[in-house]
């Protein structure tokens, strides 16, 4: 009988199965383990995507609403500095506001490797008219609101550039844009591309641009 316990006793305690088992059990512990690391691992990438993605897209969004405010405020300069057309029924602008040179420092240059606030918009330059403190003409005072534009614009952000293009419906006149044509402010920046998915991009946004751009443009007639 007691042969029979001891026996009995023996095959339950069985030191190498114990510790097969041990074994076997930690090894599907160590399985759950890297699984759950391999999905947070995934989870994290996503988020990071996320994150990066929405970066992009505020960064856009910024752009835009900076680009929108910048042109209303130059509609408003435009308005402003409007006189009636000696050659038709309208008010016209000088000349000089259609000048191509005007715009974002392009008749400008800095020797320095500043940005484009730094270098022409702390000071003005020698070579725009100082209306602030000077009297000007009509064409001295489109040259200095242009320089304006152009330090409101970099200001907002460096990577922003403004235009202003007219649909002259009268070649005849002395007007590059006559009284009563339609006029286009554009401002525009550099977009970039995710996961090499391309954008759909406004054709009109990118005239004569080396890489992609977006734009924000406002339509007036004076």
């Amino acid at each position: 009988m007691w042969l029979a316990v001891i026996s009995s006793k023996s095959a339950s305690f069985n030191p190498l199965s114990n510790a097969l088992s041990l074994i076997a059990m930690k090894g599907v512990g160590m399985v759950e383990i890297l699984v759950t690391l391999f999905i947070l691992t995934v989870g994290l990438l996503g988020v990071a995507s996320l994150q990066f993605v929405s970066a992009f897209s505020n960064a856009d969004a910024l752009h835009r609403s900076q680009a929108v405010l910048v042109a209303q405020q130059f509609s408003e300069r435009l308005r402003a500095a409007a006189a009636p057309s000696v050659t038709g029924a309208g008010l016209v602008v000088d000349n000089q506001y259609y000048a191509d040179d005007v715009y974002n420092f392009a008749d400008l240059s800095c020797d320095s490797s500043a940005l484009p606030y730094e270098c022409f918009c702390l000071a003005i330059p020698a070579s725009v008219p100082n209306c602030q403190q000077n009297q000007c003409n009509a064409a001295q005072f489109a040259q200095f609101d242009t320089y304006e534009v152009s330090c409101a614009v970099t200001s907002a952000a460096p990577s922003l550039l403004i235009s202003l293009t007219c649909a002259d419906n009268n070649v005849l006149d002395t007007d590059r844009c006559s009284a009563g044509a339609r006029q286009q402010i554009m401002v525009t920046w550099p977009v970039e591309n995710w996961q090499n998915q391309q954008r759909i991009l406004n054709p009109e946004c990118n005239t004569n641009k080396d890489s992609p751009h977006d734009c924000v443009t406002l339509d007036l007639t004076l």
